[in-house]
């Protein structure tokens, strides 16, 4: 009823506001009796020259039935709803034909687009300097930033593809130039010997190729004809805080991968008098082999290439990371969780080495404060674990408690899977802190989660004695 009614006022305000038009009657005094009207709801305008009625303070039901109302009863009348900067207004507005509305339509449209645009750019942000750096083709300056090269991407170009190889094309295809200053200090045989025994962190290399920008003067002069004079300009606001305080702050950081990739291309001879734009100097010929190499893993000196999607080998001439650091091997890896919390690394070490031998275990590493990874040298060594340890617990006597893995299984609470159920348990949409409590999350049931070794024992491939000697063999041990 309350519809009915809205509908038939609002028909009766329009047929008069109309007639008054169509009989060059006051319009003044024809909305008059609307202009009373406690909540001001009609406001006499013109719009694109044309006769109008603003419509304030009705609501979102209301305005459909207006626009019904206007569509079955007035030909000669449109309902318009007009993009402003303020926000969207719904207007009333008269026209003499069917032309006239369709070219006042058609503006309309193209205006609504034009204040959409503007919208979306404004809303854009940041964006806008990702764009331009890839459409300018300049060239890109970090400092080990395989990882803040994913972060742009992600967060600026599209979801992470599945595969580094995947991921390095689409790279190259967005930002063509790369360098990577922990490249040029690591690869280069020159700046190995001047670096030596020095760290490779970002402020280690700060302090010993920019001393006294780091020192925190302004302005360098050049005090040997090898360093490169830097000028340093900050607004009024940050000056007196200027200082080399700022470490890992994001522009710091940034400014301080720039100051050391200015001094790497003087010592290695790039004349920047050469180059008018960051984007030639993508192509000198002493920084080429540099260019688009990253660091896919530090840790084992994997370097990649973003031209080619492929590892660089033998890139680094002094590099013994990765005589350093085991090779990390998916399928020798085992995530153990819910274990007693002040069970140490090395104590985990211990109680499977006792089990499996001394040189069994390559590597543990405590993903958080409830779980961690375990490396077998063996992948046949997972399915031994994860199956000894579902008998000890099925088993629960007195040789499952006097077992070398009785620590690690105390409290009850104990899980362990392989890598792939870790992946399982970290694809989830649900998002926990820590390990432990993604695994409940996700509603994991079994504490032990057996998948290889019951190909294994059908293939009769095991290696070591079977479950039920290990057991008896480390009980008569103790």
């Amino acid at each position: 009823m309350a519809d009915i009614l809205f509908t038939a006022r609002i028909r009766d305000k329009f047929s008069e506001w109309r007639d008054g038009l169509l009989q060059e009657q006051s319009r003044s005094d024809q909305i008059q009796g609307s202009r009373k009207d406690s909540k001001q709801q009609f406001q006499l305008i013109f719009f694109k020259t044309h006769p109008a009625l603003k419509l304030d303070g009705f609501t979102s039901r209301q305005l459909k039935l207006i626009q019904l109302v206007i569509k079955k009863h007035f030909k000669d009348l449109s309902y318009i709803n007009v993009n402003e900067v303020s926000g969207s207004q719904q207007i009333v507005v008269y026209t003499d034909s069917e032309d006239e509305l369709n070219l006042l339509l058609k503006e309309v449209k193209e205006e609504n687009h034009r204040a959409k645009e503007v919208k979306i750019q404004a809303a854009v942000g940041f964006r806008h300097v990702i764009d331009l750096l890839s459409s300018e083709q300049k060239l890109i300056v970090g400092h080990n930033c395989f990882l803040d090269i994913a972060h742009v991407y992600s967060k600026f170009i599209g979801p992470l593809p599945g595969t580094p190889e995947k991921f390095v094309a689409s790279v190259n295809k967005c930002f063509p130039h790369i360098v990577d200053t922990k490249i040029l200090m690591n690869t280069n045989s020159m700046l190995q010997e001047r670096m030596k025994k020095s760290r490779k962190s970002l402020a280690s290399a700060f302090s010993m190729f920019c001393p006294q920008i780091a020192a925190g003067s302004k302005s360098t002069e050049l005090v040997t004809p090898s360093q490169v004079k830097v000028t340093v300009e900050v607004d009024d606001s940050r000056s007196s805080s200027w200082n080399p305080g700022g470490k890992h702050e994001a522009g710091y950081d940034a400014f301080m991968t720039g100051c050391i990739f200015a001094q790497l291309c003087s010592d290695l001879g790039v004349d920047f008098k050469l180059h008018e734009s960051s984007k030639q100097l993508a192509f000198n010929e002493k920084l080429q082999k540099y260019i688009n190499h990253l660091y896919l893993s530090y840790l084992h000196g994997d370097i990649i290439d973003l031209n080619t999607g492929y590892t660089v080998e033998n890139s680094s001439p002094s590099y013994n990371l990765k005589r350093r650091y085991q090779q990390i091997l998916f399928e020798n890896i085992v995530i153990i969780w819910g274990f007693p919390s002040n069970l140490k690394a090395s104590e985990v070490r211990e109680c499977l080495s006792k089990v499996f031998g001394l040189t069994s275990v390559v590597s543990v590493y405590h993903l958080d404060a409830t779980a961690v990874f375990v490396q077998f040298n063996k992948t046949q060594l997972v399915s031994d674990f994860l199956l000894l340890k579902e008998s000890l617990e099925r088993s629960n006597g007195p040789i499952s408690v006097l077992h070398p893995l009785g620590k690690l299984l105390e409290g009850g609470n104990t899980c362990a899977a392989n890598y792939d159920a870790y992946k399982e348990i970290c694809g989830s949409p649900l998002s926990e802190t820590l390990f432990a409590d993604q695994a409940k999350a996700v509603g994991m049931k079994w504490k032990t989660k057996l998948v290889e070794y019951k190909e294994s024992l059908r293939s009769g491939e095991h290696e070591n004695p079977t479950i039920e000697e290990n057991v008896n063999d480390a009980a008569m041990s103790l």
